[in-house]
């Protein structure tokens, strides 16, 4: 890959956090309305889980991409193995973020006393 391609993966990348970081807040506000402090933090790791989670490209060597998009582009085209392994990873970051959640709820029980 050329330099001008690696700038263009470096800017993606970058817009694409930032994009994340504001949409998470804005959610993060709307969610400030449910009463529950677990569903509330569920939601908010089920955001990140979805919209974080990264793939590697088959497509080209060494590039990470959104696993919901590869997996969704992936599914609608047809090629199930590719798609699988997008959602995998998904499924993956799915327990991890749910061993931090409740790891969480117990942090919150614990200083709510």
């Amino acid at each position: 890959m050329d330099s001008d391609t690696q700038m263009a993966y470096g800017i993606f990348w970058t817009l694409y956090a930032l994009a994340f970081v504001v949409f998470f807040y804005t959610f993060s506000k709307l969610f400030r309305i449910i009463p529950v402090y677990g569903v509330r933090t569920l939601l908010q790791a089920a955001l990140v889980v979805i919209f974080l989670t990264p793939v590697q490209s088959s497509e080209a060597l060494s590039w990470w991409i959104p696993a919901w998009l590869h997996g969704g582009y992936e599914g609608i085209l047809g090629n199930p193995e590719e798609a699988g392994r997008a959602f995998f990873n998904l499924g993956l970051a799915a327990m991890a973020m749910l061993l931090v959640w409740m790891l969480d709820l117990v942090r919150y029980r614990l200083t709510r006393r």
